[in-house]
């Protein structure tokens, strides 16, 4: 029987990505329908995908699937035609990746979550069964000529900072479980507007225009596949670009270069820079905007103390790092400029 769990380093799997050559494609997808063994799910998921050569990131839930993989360019058929086995999946839609990667990622994992993307909703009469309504790349330039029109960000903080549409809002916070109740209250004088909800791809900007509509909101919309299917339909029917900077992406890329702005700043020196790094020093590990000079100053670290903790002898290093609990290290521009705007 064919084993359902990596069991092999991921320091070993990272220099085997590396040295592999297989053509690869990245793709992302996701589809809310009810799971009703989650757990068999994942395994048949697991042993068929392991067999394609597939690595990458997936969630399986109840509510549904949401991936994050790259695939040998020679298995995608496959893949589809494993997809559409299942009916409620058949013909999905598939993300591919606006700036491609050959390492993208370099495991398979598969889990099972509790949902796909972590809401806090606790309100047992909130359904996906109404949700906003889907707006293309065409139609999503036609309606922000509007200004009355709200374009409204659903992703973490630290990925609006590097890359955004023209005349988007920001919900400034970590984490989409926090958004969703600050978008529903931020606009509550809005109600009557046109709004557009827009995410990565696609999958949390769906369940927040659903939220919306819960929360008494009537003109709601949300972007079809998020910022990469957007884009990708820019180069395919050339359309005019309203998204700058770079789109930040969940996997060993970091980013997506989208036009040459540059709308962020080093975190350590404050010269333009939009390339997110996490800090050398595992025990801080610290997601962050770094520059090339910066990089070279501080050894690739966030700070002096890293860049001396990375110094010390490999036993000391191990010593203290002992019950350190890094959790979600992500330098917040964000939350600082909201306290300082009183907010």
């Amino acid at each position: 029987m064919a084993s359902l769990h990596n069991r092999v380093s991921r320091k070993d799997l990272k220099e085997k990505a590396r040295q592999d050559l297989t053509p690869r494609i990245t793709v992302s997808f996701y589809s809310y329908f009810t799971i009703p063994h989650p757990e068999d799910f994942r395994n048949l998921w697991y042993k068929m995908l392991s067999t394609l050569g597939v690595l990458g990131r997936i969630y399986v839930a109840h509510e549904g699937i949401n991936a994050q993989i790259s695939c040998p360019t020679d298995h995608l058929d496959q893949l589809k035609e494993f997809i559409d086995t299942h009916p409620e999946m058949k013909g999905l839609r598939l993300n591919k990746a606006v700036d491609e990667n050959r390492n993208s990622f370099y495991v398979l994992d598969i889990k099972v979550r509790q949902k796909i993307v972590a809401d806090g909703i606790t309100d047992e009469l909130f359904s996906m069964s109404n949700k906003g309504g889907y707006v293309n790349a065409e139609q999503f330039n036609e309606m922000v000529k509007d200004p009355s029109t709200l374009v409204i960000d659903m992703r973490n903080h630290y990925e609006y900072e590097v890359g955004r549409f023209k005349t988007a809002i920001e919900i400034p916070s970590d984490t989409f479980r926090e958004q969703l109740p600050m978008a529903a209250d931020m606009f509550i004088n809005d109600k009557a507007k046109q709004i557009i909800m827009y995410c990565t791809g696609g999958i949390r900007c769906e369940k927040a225009s659903a939220w919306m509509l819960h929360k008494g909101y009537k003109n709601v919309f949300h972007l079809e596949g998020g910022i990469i299917n957007y884009i990708n339909q820019v180069r395919e029917k050339n359309l005019d670009n309203h998204f700058i900077g770079k789109n930040f992406v969940f996997d060993e890329r970091l980013g997506e270069r989208i036009s040459d702005d540059i709308i962020s700043n080093c975190h350590i020196c404050g010269e333009p820079c939009d390339v997110h790094v996490n800090c050398k020093n595992s025990s801080c590990h610290l997601l962050f905007i770094q520059c090339e000079s910066c990089q070279s100053v501080f050894d690739g670290c966030c700070s002096v103390d890293c860049k001396s903790f990375i110094q010390l002898d490999p036993e000391e290093q191990k010593l203290k790092r002992k019950g350190i609990d890094k959790g979600k290290n992500i330098f917040n521009k964000s939350r600082e400029r909201m306290r300082s705007l009183g907010k």
